[in-house]
């Protein structure tokens, strides 16, 4: 198997887990901005032990888009935990994996990438499965989903677009692991500042699923950037929609989230936009 695909479906398991963890504590009455602010404190302990350990520049050298992927990466994961709270895994899952058409769309503005007018057609698939998936409104007077939180994750999506146009800028200048401290460095002050004003101490095992979720987001983070960094996100990027697999399994284990039909035809066609505009590039560039 080539390496940078193991690095991507380690990535996935492990943020598949992270958000297991997220989504316990959460409806447990944790605020989201505290999770992100745990998760950073343990984050950065194992940034600094291996950057220390490898003598590697602290700061690193591309400044101006290691901060950029820190603010992009905090505010994209801040919405995203918010979405968890009011939406199923699998669909808050699915609608930020609209992440790479706004990495597609911000390319062409910073690294002058084209896009044919059939991407566009992908694009506009993968929005109707977000559609899709609210007319559960029309068919169920249970379970229907707000457009607050699938608008929160939009936009995490499009943060997330952003944040991943900052570490390929950055691949060529920096190691994966300073890439992947800039976050905590940058979330850390300004999460530390915003739970001053309303931090929940969390009690008993709260605190085992804080440190795991901690210790999962690191190696997630790492494998992504490594994957990223080390081969064409053509190649990998597909590999990451696995991730839907364990949403849709791990939703109805630990929460009993079992889509309707309607919410599991949107996810689909999400998925299949995605995907197909993937292996579409795919094609163009080889």
């Amino acid at each position: 198997m080539n390496k940078a695909i193991g690095f991507i479906l380690i990535s996935v398991v492990s943020f598949s887990i992270v958000n297991v963890f997220v989504k316990l504590l959460i409806t447990q009455g944790l605020p989201a901005h505290e999770l992100v602010l745990f998760r950073s404190l343990v984050s950065i302990t194992f940034c600094i032990y291996i950057i220390k350990k490898r003598r590697i520049p602290f700061f690193g050298v591309n400044k101006k888009w290691l901060i950029a992927r820190g603010l992009f990466g905090t505010t994209a994961l801040l919405m995203f935990f918010l979405t968890l709270k009011d939406l199923s895994l699998a669909v808050a899952t699915t609608v930020q994996y609209l992440s790479p058409i706004f990495t597609i769309i911000f390319a062409i503005y910073l690294n002058g990438q084209k896009i044919k007018l059939v991407q566009s057609l992908f694009f506009l698939i993968s929005f109707l499965g977000i559609f899709i998936m609210k007319a559960d409104d029309f068919f169920f007077s249970e379970g229907s989903m707000s457009w607050i939180p699938i608008l929160l994750g939009l936009g995490s999506a499009i943060l997330s677009g952003m944040a991943y146009n900052s570490i390929i800028k950055c691949k060529t200048t920096e190691a994966p692991i300073t890439i992947v401290m800039y976050f905590p460095l940058i979330a850390i002050p300004i999460m530390s500042i915003w739970s001053l004003f309303d931090f929940v101490m969390p009690v008993g095992i709260q605190w085992l699923y804080i440190l795991l979720l901690g210790c999962f987001t690191q190696v997630a983070q790492v494998s992504m950037t490594r994957a990223l960094t080390s081969e064409k996100a053509s190649v990998v990027t597909p590999y990451k929609y696995t991730g839907s697999i364990f949403a849709v399994s791990f939703g109805m284990i630990f929460f009993e989230e079992y889509l309707s039909w309607t919410v599991f035809l949107g996810i689909i066609v999400v998925l299949f936009g995605i995907l197909t505009n993937t292996f579409y590039e795919r094609k163009v560039r080889t």
